[in-house]
C-alpha cells in the first residue's frame, strides 16, 4: 500500500526557511510526477512545485526563485526547500504522487489527478 508521509513543517518568521520532506513507501520516487500542493485557510488549494519522471521541475509563479523541489531516490523521499518565506506562504502543505511521467498543466492545477497524497504538514509564517 502506497503511503506518503510529510514532515518538516513549523512556524517561522518572514524571511526564514524550512525544508519539507515527503517519505514514500511502496512508491518509487523519480518514476513519475510528484509534487507539493498547499491550501491556506479559506482559500483554494494550489499547486506549488512539481518534479516529473525525468527530473524536470516546475513551480507556481508565487514561489519561483524561493522554493526548490528535489528528490533523493535512494531514500525514496521528495523535498521542498522553502527560502525567503512570506506570511502568504502560510498553509497546509501536501505531498502528492501520480502515475504520470510528466507533470502536465492538468496535474499541476488539480490534486485530484494524484491518486496518492500525504496527510499534510502545517507551515506558518509570521510577519
Amino acid at each position: 500500500q502506497v503511503r506518503l508521509v510529510e514532515s518538516g513543517g513549523g512556524s517561522v518568521q518572514a524571511g526564514g526557511s524550512l525544508r519539507l520532506s515527503c517519505a514514500a513507501s511502496e512508491y518509487t520516487t523519480g518514476s513519475a510526477c510528484m509534487g507539493w500542493f498547499r491550501q491556506a485557510a479559506g482559500k483554494e488549494r494550489e499547486g506549488v512545485a512539481f518534479l516529473d519522471g525525468i527530473g524536470t521541475s516546475t513551480y507556481a509563479d508565487s514561489v519561483k526563485g524561493r522554493f526548490t523541489v528535489s528528490q533523493d531516490n535512494a531514500k525514496n523521499t521528495l523535498y521542498l526547500q522553502m527560502n525567503g518565506l512570506k506570511p502568504d506562504d502560510t498553509a497546509m502543505y501536501y505531498c502528492a504522487a501520480s502515475f504520470s511521467s510528466t507533470c502536465t498543466t492538468d496535474y499541476r492545477d488539480n490534486m485530484d489527478f494524484f491518486p496518492y497524497r500525504g496527510q499534510g504538514t502545517q507551515v506558518t509564517v509570521s510577519s
